[in-house]
């Protein structure tokens, strides 16, 4: 069968490669779509990075690069391990990609997705959703019922929206701020709308500003080159500050503006990843006493992300701004996620 193999930097090759055997207690798939995730553009520039590095092994999935890539897919159930009889042939389905190890202190407080050995499938092995095929353990199968398949290869990214708001405890009322209207921005804002949350998006590029009107999920859009930021939250919220925010650009200008953007006791999420550390006014987070929190991946929230789609409260069609073949990944699909990043939102591949 065809794949997307990561080979090293700026070194991904669609290959040939035997097609993975179904094994107890585990699930065979027909990939439809995968998207392209901002993790998959840091491997394919920096990498390797979650992907092993060859001669260093995963712990869990005990495979060195190269390694198929892929981790945002949807699929049909088309082969059913021994010991699996709540999925049926024909099922539609999408998978929570993970490795974990079930013995460590986070595993066995519940929080696997903390686990010290965590990786990803379509990242550090176990086969990927930018292939043909992939067998997957059930315990991380999650049928979608009559979601499109080309949605369903958006229900990973918007669990880590999920998860997000989750981490905030924001409440039907609130005001929510996020800062930066890219793809993870545009999902988190997207889960708020869903919950009774009013939306504020800071963003400096034209077309993400539209595109955060154009798909509903934000009920006011501030160019903080243009107005005051922090004067127009506190406008809108009659002088109190935002409940929440959200940091989805790994920028620290931005990160600052939340600080002074949220009312005291207010909470401050940080969604995105940071390649170098960040500095902070710890002064402010003190005198307002303002929480801020992390936030990584997901944990138990498929099921409740999969139901805001079903229930018609989140729609994904328009944040799917390509569809491509296997074969032009990077050309149209990778290039025009790192070159042209403004206009696109979510790149999702047929293999």
């Amino acid at each position: 069968m065809k794949a997307a193999r990561f080979h090293g930097p700026k070194d991904i090759r669609i290959e040939e490669i035997p097609e993975p055997e179904l094994r107890p207690g585990a699930v065979k798939i027909d990939v439809a779509w995968c998207g392209i995730c901002g993790t998959d553009l840091h491997e394919y520039l920096d990498g390797p990075i979650f992907c092993p590095a060859p001669g260093h092994p995963h712990p869990l999935s005990h495979e060195e690069s190269p390694v198929t890539l892929g981790h945002e897919f949807s699929g049909t159930v088309s082969e059913l391990g021994e010991g699996v009889d709540d999925l049926a042939v024909g099922d539609r389905v999408v998978v929570e990609p993970y490795f974990v190890c079930d013995e460590c202190g986070p595993c066995k407080a519940g929080n696997y997705h903390l686990c010290v050995k965590m990786g990803f499938i379509g990242l550090a092995g176990g086969g990927g959703g930018l292939s043909e095929k992939i067998v997957v353990d059930r315990r991380w199968v999650h049928p979608v019922g009559d979601i499109p398949f080309d949605q369903a290869a958006l229900i990973e990214p918007l669990s880590v929206a999920h998860h997000a708001v989750r981490r905030s405890d924001a409440v039907a009322g609130d005001v929510a701020l996020i800062g930066g209207a890219g793809p993870i921005g545009l999902l988190v804002a997207a889960v708020l709308k869903a919950e009774g949350i009013t939306v504020i998006m800071s963003e400096l590029s034209e077309a993400r500003k539209q595109r955060a009107l154009d798909t509903g999920v934000a009920d006011y859009v501030v160019d903080p080159s243009r107005e005051d930021l922090i004067a127009r939250v506190l406008e809108i919220t009659q002088g109190v500050g935002a409940d929440v925010a959200f940091e989805c650009t790994s920028v620290n200008v931005v990160l600052n503006q939340l600080f002074d953007a949220v009312k005291p006791t207010g909470v401050i999420v940080n969604v995105s990843i940071w390649g170098k550390p960040a500095q902070l006014d710890m002064q402010k987070l003190v005198l307002k006493e303002i929480d801020l929190r992390g936030t990584i991946a997901y944990v138990r929230d498929h099921a409740a992300t999969i139901k805001l789609v079903q229930d018609g409260k989140v729609d994904l069609e328009p944040f799917i701004t390509g569809r491509i073949a296997l074969e032009n990944l990077i050309d149209e699909g990778f290039d025009t996620l790192i070159n042209r990043n403004e206009t696109a939102v979510k790149i999702i591949v047929h293999p």
